[in-house]
């Protein structure tokens, strides 16, 4: 079954860290974009950092440079997002995307490009 599975999120003071893992079941991950989105209350899904792995590329949003690193362990199929200096801004439900490099490689970071998502997990930063 092909699933993406999300953990790590929490709540944390401004300043802080936090690690998200994204953990990829049953699709071939070496050919396909791999992305953290996070959509807050009220406010569009937006693209935060992305890998297209047949590429070797990673993108990042300008909100979060400096600050958000991608990494993954492609032994495990699994993504993880770690997040320093967080602001409250950061605050949102953070999702795990996965889709066919053809469809995503050329805008990673355009949530329409992406055909498989996690669950989503919360992350919470209070100033």
């Amino acid at each position: 079954q092909v699933q993406l599975v999300e953990s790590g999120g929490g709540s944390v003071q401004a300043g802080g860290s936090l690690r998200l893992s994204c953990a990829a079941f049953g699709l071939p991950y070496s050919t396909y974009c791999m992305t953290w989105f996070r959509q807050a209350p009220g406010k569009e899904r937006e693209g935060v950092v992305g890998i297209v792995n047949d590429w070797g590329t990673t993108y990042l949003a300008d909100s979060v440079k400096g600050r958000f690193t991608i990494s993954q362990d492609s032994a495990k199929n699994t993504l993880y997002l770690q997040m320093n200096s967080l602001k409250p801004e950061d605050t949102a439900m953070y999702y795990c995307a996965a889709s066919p490099s053809i469809r995503c490689r050329q805008r990673p970071l355009w949530p329409l490009g992406y055909n498989l998502w996690g669950q989503g997990t919360q992350v919470t930063v209070s100033s």
